[in-house]
């Protein structure tokens, strides 16, 4: 077992179980940011898996936009961004700004991925730019979301 201490101004200060916050100290806070789009998210995915599997990439799509509709009533909130492509083999697939995203294959099973990592992805390059041309989705790397 490892018990931490810090030194503050000659005193020494447990920080197990409890901290203790010398006068005039900040306490440490998480920078992590919650998102009201988090849990619309994951309602959309439950209710998508509810839907028969030929429904299923036009319910999210339509879920997806509702949220990314929100999200843009509300810039106060962390941004929520969310790209849709069809994959080369006839996948929906939803990239998302973080590095994540889902994709409804064609027998409409839902799998979560990771932006680059899980997809050969071909580029269109202009003088200006470089563009997603194709994107073939890696299902074996996936993690398939299953009704509960």
């Amino acid at each position: 077992m490892f018990l931490w201490r810090i030194e503050v101004e000659e005193r020494v200060y447990n920080r197990d179980p409890v901290t203790i916050h010398p006068e005039g100290a900040v306490p440490l806070q998480s920078g992590v940011v919650t998102s009201p789009a988090d849990e619309m998210l994951s309602r959309a995915i439950g209710e998508t898996l509810e839907a028969p599997p030929a429904e299923r990439a036009d319910l999210f799509e339509r879920l997806v936009r509702d949220i990314a509709d929100f999200m843009a009533r509300h810039p106060e909130e962390r941004p929520w961004t969310c790209t849709l492509y069809t994959g080369s083999d006839g996948s929906s697939i939803f990239r998302g700004g973080v590095g994540h995203s889902l994709v409804i294959d064609p027998a409409g099973r839902l799998w979560r991925a990771r932006s680059y990592e899980d997809f050969d992805t071909t580029y269109k390059f202009t003088e200006t730019s470089c563009e997603i041309d194709t994107l073939t989705p890696l299902y074996a790397q996936m993690f398939e979301y299953r009704p509960r």
